[in-house]
């Protein structure tokens, strides 16, 4: 599998387990999985690098913020993920991993109307490169 192919599949998964996370709770399955998922695409982002720079159309400070803010949320993504794991072991305290696994809901959809307004209003194809293939012609 390719770097691409394992970092979109892991993106998607992640999104589909923080979904049923914020919506069923610290189950021990769910929670297991989005760990795993979360840790292997936070260690390939540190250890390859990131996939994607900000784009030609992105100007300015968010130009400059895009690989930090990147970098942050790989980082928030990594941590969250090793305390719900912490937490289902009982390491930690459920309830500080379910205040970080809401505030990396939040910071989702920040990035997911991110890419929305950089795939509409500038126009740069941001969502392809998460977008599985089969999506493309859709956008």
């Amino acid at each position: 599998m390719t770097r691409r192919r394992a970092t979109i599949v892991l993106h998607w998964a992640n999104v589909v387990l923080l979904s049923l996370l914020i919506a069923g709770g610290l189950q021990p399955a769910v929670g297991l999985a989005f760990a795993a998922t979360g840790l292997a695409m936070t260690a390939i982002a540190f250890i390859r690098g990131l996939m994607s720079g900000p784009g030609p159309k992105l100007e300015g400070v968010m130009r400059s913020a895009h690989p930090i803010l990147a970098w942050v949320m790989y980082a928030f993504l990594g941590i969250t993920a090793l305390n719900v794991a912490l937490a289902i072991f009982g390491v930690m305290p459920e309830d500080a991993a379910g205040r970080l696994v809401l505030g990396l809901f939040g910071v989702m959809w920040l990035h997911a109307i991110f890419h929305l307004w950089r795939h509409t209003a500038l126009g740069d194809g941001a969502l392809r490169r998460i977008m599985p293939r089969v999506f493309h012609d859709a956008l």
